[in-house]
């Protein structure tokens, strides 16, 4: 544990996931493009992100149970075989059916990676270290956002869609051989194997998992915080900010940057929190969420095309919305025993993409039916965009009741088996103020 060879271990891992997410986000900076080489509706090319996530979400709490029965290393290596077919089928797409299977399978690759990468840190690490080394996983993945948003996009402007697309499908190559070489699921020395018998067992254990009042909280954590960004970043944030905004596409694919480097300043300081006030962890979600929902209402109230300095604190704080979703798996590891803590982490990670393509479609959905009625005289226009992106509230608005229903059991919970009373917020700080009073 926490040993050279563990390092190595999280390195290679990381890198996996980089690609992975370099892999979900290239459509969302080829989402112009995407129009013009298919010629098709809002609500149509939607379904390609649209798709690619149903997989994800669809394919996590199965992934979670073969985490638990055959470990993580080939979950990788299976993952990223598929992100490679899939960006290759994308590469020579000629209609949108064709590009769709594309996008199954990278959303189907995509789902084995994350989950796996948490489960070989827990299995790799211990101690106060290892909320942190969530974040970082988060971090590092994130710019696989950047690769997508800058040398991708030039590659995509310069040289056009297929060799763009095959130079992705190679990355993801060149971390499946590093994951075969690499990866090992856990500690030789360990004790016992760290795995469940059989695959009865491992669905056995999913029941008392879900009933688990952490686990939910930790589900309608990554609910609530990360599928703001996840909708901007694989699929309406390009359009929004080019179309609607009136930004160049280099200014654009600027700002999805700044969402990557604010998470990862961002991140570490959410894990070093998190470690140091655990039974608070639920307020920074909520805090993050409430951030979220006052910035969007600025940008979406504002009169005409918001300002640059607003977009920038946008931007910002959707940034800050990827790390504080990773506490949801913090959640999962304080309360699941670690033999299921992969079909855990499958619920929690179902979340936030569950919510990002109910609003990806949405708002797809409500672009078209504008333009139809004749309500906006262009498909993305600005006042389209303020009645499409104003769903989230709807959908995030109904995860934060769930939060809120989560963390009173799970607080009940803590009480009836540990004996913790976690007091209101404002109970514990105004009881603090009271002690430190002369």
């Amino acid at each position: 544990m926490n040993s050279r060879r563990a390092w190595l271990v999280f390195g290679v891992s990381v890198f996996a996931y980089m690609t992975a997410v370099m892999q979900r986000t290239t459509l969302g900076v080829a989402g112009v493009d995407a129009a013009a080489r298919f010629d098709s509706s809002a609500a149509l090319l939607s379904t390609l992100a649209v798709v690619q996530l149903i997989v994800y979400a669809g394919l996590q709490i199965p992934v979670g149970i073969l985490i638990d029965r055959v470990g993580p290393k080939w979950l990788i290596s299976v993952g990223c075989t598929l992100m490679v077919a899939g960006q290759l089928v994308l590469s020579f797409a000629p209609d949108i059916p064709t590009a769709v299977l594309g996008r199954i399978f990278v959303g189907a690759g995509d789902a084995a990676v994350f989950i796996s990468v948490i489960r070989l840190v827990n299995s790799w690490f211990s101690g106060p270290i290892v909320p942190q080394l969530s974040q970082w996983v988060g971090n590092v993945g994130q710019l696989g956002q950047v690769l997508s948003a800058l040398p991708f996009a030039w590659v995509l402007h310069t040289f056009g869609w297929s060799p763009a697309f095959s130079v992705a499908a190679a990355l993801s190559f060149s971390a499946l051989v590093l994951s075969i070489v690499f990866l090992t699921n856990r500690p030789p020395d360990a004790p016992g194997s760290g795995q469940v018998a059989s695959m009865r067992e491992a669905l056995r254990m999913l029941g008392p998992t879900l009933r688990r009042p952490g686990t939910q909280l930790g589900f309608w954590s990554h609910f609530v915080s990360q599928s703001s960004g996840t909708v901007f970043t694989i699929f309406w944030g390009f359009p929004f900010l080019v179309s609607a905004v009136g930004l160049d596409r280099g200014t654009a694919s600027a700002f999805l940057v700044v969402i990557v480097i604010s998470g990862m300043v961002a991140g570490p300081i959410l894990g070093i929190l998190s470690a140091r006030f655990p039974l608070r962890r639920s307020n920074l979600v909520l805090g993050i969420t409430a951030t979220l929902g006052v910035v969007w209402g600025g940008v979406l109230l504002w009169p005409g095309v918001p300002p640059i300095w607003l977009i920038a604190i946008l931007t910002v704080t959707l940034g800050i919305g990827g790390p504080g979703s990773l506490i949801g798996f913090d959640f999962a590891r304080s309360f699941n025993p670690a033999r299921s803590l992969g079909s855990a982490n499958g619920v929690v990670n179902v979340g936030g993409f569950m919510a990002s393509f109910v609003m990806l479609f949405l708002i797809g959905v409500i672009l078209d039916v504008q333009y139809d009625v004749g309500l906006s005289t262009t498909l993305y226009s600005m006042d389209a965009f303020r009645l499409a992106f104003s769903i989230q509230y709807v959908v995030i608005g109904s995860g934060v009741l769930f939060l809120l229903r989560a963390r009173r059991h799970t607080r009940r919970r803590l009480q009836e088996d540990e004996g913790i009373s976690v007091a209101p917020l404002w109970v514990a700080l105004v009881g603090q103020w009271r002690r430190r009073r002369p």
